[in-house]
């Protein structure tokens, strides 16, 4: 059985200035010439002299406009010691996370951690070494969105092999390799029926078929066949950073890493902060994966009746009733990684179960819920 297979963006605001100005003048008045008269008789009473005009009385000066009201201030979310207080209360007491202990859990932005704890009996820490399955395969398509210069460099047939539609959907494992051989030598290892984990289904082609052959292939015809254990670790490394610390116990790209959820925490860190590519393919190009509802989903691992993409190289997890438009990668044996919808927080649930997949998501995402509302689930 595989290993990699697990049994389940801000907005800008426009202004607009608005200016107005306006004035008058007037004209001088003509003066008014007098005829002298004749020398009135003694009788006579002088005549009045006219009554000057009145002078017009000035315009009253108009009303200054009433200031506008202030805009009401957004409602400020919840404190991060009130986030960290309910993923707290819900990673230790709700029952989908109770049923899941013991595990580690961390949620983080940018700039680190910002809430953590090892839930149960503390046996499972940040630094606890484990395979991490399909998880692995958010490592190598960071990787190689990184090595193309960013989402405009993946071509065509990238997209195809990243949306697992390649046809390359015969893989099984690579353990019959130990830990020896390279990324090609897994490809040649038969499988059944004649057929080798490099082979090639065309009835599968343009279909989703959740399977770790499509990044084997795929790495293999971009120049890492020849790399074993070691040297593939290496070669990731090169471009999502040679600080974040893992191994390849077998030489499979979608399911043969082991590291730390820490180490993992490194990796979502630069995908939210932006410095590794990847924050800005996350969820382009998806595809249905669910066959019951999608005529071009062959099989797909993820949780029943809901209905989840995949983009490049990871989980879209918007199903318009249970989803919040989450991005993650969740592991056969119960490592879940997470960015959330935003992009500005990442999650780690990291424990170790042979089949852990889904009850991981189940909790994890109750966490990361209780996160974002400061609400324990």
């Amino acid at each position: 059985m595989e290993v990699s297979r697990f049994v389940s963006a801000g907005l800008w605001a426009s202004l607009l200035g608005l200016a107005a100005c306006g004035g008058g003048g007037g004209g001088p008045v003509d003066p008014l010439a007098i005829s002298p008269s004749p020398s009135p008789s003694p009788s006579a009473s002088p005549s009045p002299s006219p009554s000057p005009s009145p002078s017009p009385s000035p315009s009253p000066s108009p009303s200054p406009s009433p200031s506008p009201s202030p805009s009401p201030s957004p409602s400020p979310g919840p404190t991060v010691a009130q986030r960290k207080d309910a993923a707290d209360t819900t990673a230790r007491t709700s029952a989908e996370c109770t049923k899941v202990q013991p595990f580690y859990w961390e949620v983080g932005d940018a700039s680190g951690a910002q809430g953590s704890g090892a839930a149960g009996d503390g046996s499972v820490t940040s630094t606890t070494p484990m395979a991490i399955a399909s998880a692995s395969k958010w490592l190598y398509s960071s990787y190689w969105v990184q090595r193309v210069g960013g989402p405009a460099g993946l071509s065509a047939t990238d997209i195809k092999f990243f949306n697992f539609q390649s046809g390359y959907t015969d893989f099984v494992s690579c353990s019959a390799l130990g830990r020896g051989g390279t990324v090609a030598q897994c490809l040649d290892l038969p499988t059944t029926g004649g057929k080798t984990n490099g082979s090639f289904e065309p009835a599968t082609e343009n279909r989703f078929d959740y399977g770790g052959g499509h990044m084997q292939k795929h790495a293999a015809l971009n120049g890492l066949g020849d790399l074993s254990n070691a040297t593939l670790a290496d070669e990731i490394g090169s471009q999502i950073g040679s600080e974040i610390r893992f191994v390849y116990t077998e030489p499979q790209l979608a399911g043969g890493a082991t590291m730390a959820a820490t180490e993992y925490a490194k990796l979502l860190r630069k995908i939210v902060g932006g410095q590794l590519k990847m924050r800005d393919a996350l969820g382009l190009h998806p595809v249905c994966t669910d066959p019951a509802t999608c005529p071009t989903a062959i099989s797909s691992p993820s949780p029943r009746g809901e209905q989840w993409h995949y983009a490049i190289g990871h989980w879209v997890e918007d199903d318009p009733v249970e989803g919040d438009g989450a991005f993650s990668s969740p592991g056969a044996f119960g490592f879940y990684p997470w960015v959330d919808a935003s992009r500005n927080w990442y999650g780690v649930l990291a424990r170790l179960d042979p089949a852990g997949a889904l009850s991981s998501v189940y909790c994890g995402r109750l966490i990361r819920k209780a996160w974002l509302s400061g609400t324990a689930q």
